[in-house]
């Protein structure tokens, strides 16, 4: 996978996060169910994470016990699906906290947060600021210009990912085996990706 066609999947992934799918809630109507929950943001934003963490797994354990099918965009399913759960969670959660979805930035910042903790180096590496509401002076102060680089760091992280994976998940020549790996470790990255969205999104 080279670096346009993870930004393909991401571009395609986000576009159906927030406008939504045929039967499936968009971000927005997600992030509603969950903002209607009893109890504080801090509390229902758990809620969601901790729902979308089994879908992940559940996906992730599916597609890997399945045949290998692709998207047009030639991305194996268990990927495809899992970023597209990931980035729904993320966008969700961005809602929650009263940013704009359309908002390129915003959309570049749900994509960071599917680097997970790797997200404060790409971060640091680009010399950008962090401080206690990272959102909001991402979004007020970092230019196109550090976007683009912002967004090409967190390609070639996320391929490096991709690729990590594949060699975990070698098992999965043998079916169940496979299927239970992939399901593990989509559901361990899920969780790790909603708490870094939390962090980011959700003023503490």
């Amino acid at each position: 996978m080279n670096l346009q066609a993870m930004q393909n999947v991401l571009d395609w992934g986000y576009d159906k996060a927030v406008n939504g799918v045929p039967g499936v809630d968009s971000a927005i109507e997600l992030a509603n169910d969950y903002l209607n929950e009893e109890g504080s943001l801090s509390e229902q934003v758990d809620s969601l994470i901790r729902w979308q963490n089994t879908r992940c797994a559940t996906s992730g354990f599916i597609t890997n016990l399945g045949g290998l099918v692709t998207l047009p965009l030639a991305i194996p399913t268990n990927i495809s699906s899992t970023i597209y759960i990931q980035l729904r969670m993320i966008a969700a959660i961005a809602y929650m906290g009263g940013y704009d979805l359309k908002n390129d930035k915003v959309k570049t910042l749900a994509f960071l947060c599917l680097c997970g903790n790797e997200a404060t180096k790409i971060v640091k590496d680009l010399a950008i600021q962090i401080g206690t509401d990272f959102a909001t002076q991402f979004i007020r102060s970092v230019s196109i210009k550090t976007i683009n680089q912002v967004n090409k760091s967190i390609g070639m992280k996320l391929i490096t990912n991709v690729s990590e994976k594949s060699v975990a998940s070698f098992s999965k020549c043998i079916p169940l085996i496979g299927g239970v790996i992939g399901g593990t470790i989509d559901g361990i990255a899920c969780n790790t990706v909603g708490n870094v969205a939390k962090r980011t999104f959700i003023k503490q």
